[in-house]
């Protein structure tokens, strides 16, 4: 098993879309855990090339065409965690997620989406480049208890501050609770804009929604 996740961990580091797809799809025929490999393969792989763009070992496409391959896989295996996500007996709780308003990365955003789904909680994911009061629109539709915001870029940060700004104008702030996330993000920013909560991996993302849902 250690090594397909290894596999589609070097498919991710060298781009290759249709490779990620492949070993997705060997994933599902084999059986294999599709959350661990998620977790094991495809965000090793784009951790590594994240790493290796941050130590200037790596190029920008370097790092799109690593994203492309890992969404290749993802979108494979998607259906299948949200079965596995479904199967509990109870589901435990509602999450709209989306990125927020001029960003317009989802490679994290997605990764979370995926393993919330696989551990029990029904996703919302509204997309990519999404106003405050998308996200508000969603949560009353659904009847969400968390909103999930991410942000990539320093310039797009302050729509995590907007989105919870446009909650209190609309006095449904405490009506929410309001999780963020994102690279250039970290619990200070949390903090200083008064979310609910931060997380730096998609694993720590789930345990903090189990949290909130307690």
């Amino acid at each position: 098993m250690k090594e397909i996740f290894e596999e589609i961990k070097e498919a991710v580091i060298d781009g290759d879309e249709d490779l990620a797809a492949e070993l997705a799809q060997r994933v599902l025929d084999e059986k294999i855990n599709p959350v661990e490999a998620v977790q094991n393969g495809y965000i090793k792989g784009i951790e590594e090339i994240g790493n290796s763009w941050k130590a200037g070992e790596a190029f920008l496409p370097d790092v799109m065409m690593a994203a492309d391959a890992m969404k290749s896989g993802l979108a494979v295996l998607e259906s299948t965690i949200a079965e596995l996500g479904s199967t509990g007996a109870k589901e435990v709780g509602k999450i709209v997620l989306g990125t927020v308003q001029g960003d317009i990365h989802d490679i994290g955003k997605n990764i979370v989406g995926a393993l919330l789904t696989a551990a029990g909680f029904k996703v919302y994911d509204i997309g990519i480049d999404q106003k405050p009061e998308d996200f508000l629109a969603k949560a009353e539709e659904v009847g969400a208890k968390v909103i999930a915001a991410s942000a990539l870029l320093t310039t797009t940060m302050s729509a995590q501050r907007d989105l919870i700004v446009y909650l209190e104008g609309k006095n449904v702030r405490d009506k929410y609770k309001v999780i963020i996330g994102g690279g250039p993000t970290n619990q200070k920013w949390a903090n200083e804009i008064k979310a609910d909560g931060w997380s730096e991996t998609a694993d720590e993302a789930v345990e903090l929604c189990k949290q909130i849902f307690i």
